[in-house]
């Protein structure tokens, strides 16, 4: 008999692995944070754990995985809301940000943003904001998974891009031993980072394997802007400053051409679609039927809750695959297993993470959640990942598991106290409101 840290029984597995299996009477054997093997329940005499978990009624999927977010804007959730993406961030939030954001103020958003994640439901986000050590501090303390950024803002630099490659590599030495945080190079847009500093990203990320996280072609307005500063559309122009030689993933890429997307074709790159966002900001659809159709690697994001306004990527999800469905014309565009995979495997490969994440198989970390279908708005149940995408809410995601332990049981955080975050929220609040006021 061998031991083993954890045994979980009962419910369906849903591996999401290349054949999409859906596994009924197994088990999932956990040791050392990773999964072991899936077994059918009459080999579970082969094995002896310390904990065991119940999953009758349930079903056990991947983590979600969010490609594009910034956890740090919790705090401006319903601050600006009904207004064009220039208009939110140069008359709100940028002024906001440049007299509130302090190294305290992204550590405690951050911790609220890691618990709302994780009630959430993902196990993984790509952030993009500064002050990234305050940002990993955070996550470690909820155990939430995260790639921080060394976000740059920089439109006249014209250097080699050495600093960004020594904040970086600092970063990575620091935690080369805490397995719930990575960093990558986040140039924060073309109308806010000159050429240069596209340029040495490009070059460090592809020299160093480092992934580069960028918002791109968010607006008609920056398409156009971009147009007559430079007579390309915008991956046309970051292509030709060699960005599409690295690992990227691309935010929004709500205005790409057909052209652009051409690109993508034979490149490592993603795109991280944020629906919800786009449409609240009204920043328009991403082409998703294109983009799937030459077989990109598509993601999703929740973007930041300042324009979203909330981190339930599930909901993102059961809204993309609709929205898309309805603009096309096509009911059958993007069926629920193709778009469960965008919020799991997917996400997986769009972040270089598909090696350890985004699918239930052994050797993987088990970075999983139990979900539970003992309710009104789960039965009857026919199919899975239809249940998945268009019935299921956050409230019914029972357990979180990051590197087999729980972050969340029982629907309770395991690391945080919410009313201490609420409380926390409010204060901070009341120091918006009176900046707000003078």
């Amino acid at each position: 008999m061998t031991k083993c840290d954890m045994i979980i029984t009962g419910g369906s597995f849903i591996t999401m692995d290349p054949e999409f299996r859906i596994l009924e009477k197994h088990f999932m054997v956990i040791n050392g944070g990773r999964i072991v093997d899936i077994l059918p329940l009459e080999q579970l005499k082969l094995y002896k754990s310390k904990k065991t978990r119940d999953a009758t009624g349930c079903l056990i999927t991947p983590g979600f995985i969010n490609t594009h977010s910034h956890m740090p804007m919790s705090y401006f959730r319903g601050l600006a809301d009904d207004l064009p993406l220039d208009t939110w961030l140069k008359d709100y939030i940028w002024p906001l940000e440049a007299k509130l954001v302090s190294s305290d103020f992204v550590y405690a958003a951050s911790l609220h943003s890691a618990a709302e994640m994780i009630k959430n439901g993902i196990t993984l986000t790509n952030d993009m904001y500064f002050h990234k050590e305050r940002i990993a501090e955070a996550c470690i303390r909820a155990g939430l998974r995260v790639i921080v950024s060394e976000a740059i803002i920089a439109p006249n630099y014209s250097g080699d891009g050495h600093e960004f490659a020594e904040k970086v590599q600092e970063f990575k030495d620091a935690y080369r031993d805490q397995a719930l945080v990575d960093c990558a190079l986040a140039p924060h847009a073309i109308y806010t980072c000159s050429s240069e500093v596209y340029s040495s990203c490009a070059r460090l990320a592809f020299d160093q394997g480092w992934l580069l996280h960028t918002h791109l072609s968010e607006t008609p307005k920056e398409l156009e802007d971009c147009l007559k500063a430079h007579g390309k559309r915008p991956l046309e122009y970051l292509a030709s400053l060699g960005v599409l030689e690295a690992k990227c993933v691309f935010a929004h890429c709500v205005w790409l051409s057909g052209k652009e997307l051409e690109l993508l074709e034979d490149s490592q790159s993603a795109i991280s679609i944020c629906t919800d966002s786009n449409l609240k900001l009204a920043s328009g659809i991403a082409p998703l039927k294109d983009m799937l159709k030459r077989k990109l690697n598509v993601a999703i994001g929740t973007d930041g809750v300042a324009s979203n306004n909330n981190l339930d990527i599930l909901e993102e999800l059961s809204t993309t695959a609709k929205l898309h469905k309805a603009i096309n014309s096509d009911p059958e565009f993007l069926p629920a297993r193709q778009a469960f995979a965008l919020l799991t495997i997917e996400g997986a490969r769009a972040l270089g993470k598909e090696q350890d994440l985004g699918s239930l198989e052994a050797g993987k970390y088990a970075d999983l959640l139990i979900i539970d279908l003992q309710n009104l708005q789960s039965q009857p149940l026919y199919n899975p990942y239809s249940v998945l995408v268009y019935a299921l809410g956050a409230q019914q995601i029972r357990d979180v598991l990051i590197a087999g332990e729980f972050v969340m049981k029982d629907g309770k955080l395991s690391h945080l106290d919410e009313a201490d975050l609420i409380s926390t929220a409010q204060e901070y609040q009341s120091k918006i409101l009176k900046e707000l006021s003078q």
